[in-house]
């Protein structure tokens, strides 16, 4: 009776320890950016938002409305006097490994299709959205 106790409580605190040595998730930020060249402000304030949240959270920038042009391979860089160009911030989100979606439908309505994203970039996938992280997602729109 002693050993099946002894390693039953052996077996436990294996499993517990197992546990302790795990890494907690990590946190993710979902940022959802609608504006590009019609308002460089509020496009590159979401990019930066994306990029200083990159460097110790899980991110994911998703695009639609007017902002899928900012992730085209004939995009046109988007700069405001206060921030880096949207070029510079993207590839920084790359580098990262952030995710950076653009909606498929607002490509339709540009005229645009998945072949028209840039290297890196891809197009939303909803199952994505519930994946990114696994810790708590805060989301940011603009």
């Amino acid at each position: 009776m002693k050993t099946r106790l002894l390693l039953l409580l052996s077996i436990l605190l294996t499993l517990s320890l197992g546990s302790c040595t795990q890494a907690p998730s990590r946190d993710g930020v979902f940022i959802h950016l609608s504006h590009g060249a019609d308002n460089p402000h509020r496009a590159l304030m979401a990019l930066t938002m994306a990029t200083r949240m990159s460097n110790d959270k899980d991110v994911l920038v998703y695009l639609d409305i007017e902002a899928v042009h900012l992730v085209l391979k004939d995009a046109t860089p988007v700069e405001h006097a206060e921030f880096e160009s949207s070029d510079a911030l993207l590839k920084k989100l790359l580098d990262s490994k952030a995710t950076i979606m653009a909606c498929p439908t607002c490509l339709k309505v540009a005229g645009k299709g998945p072949g028209d994203l840039a290297p890196g970039f891809q197009v939303a996938n909803k199952e994505v959205f519930f994946s990114f992280t696994k810790g708590r997602i805060l989301s940011l729109d603009y």
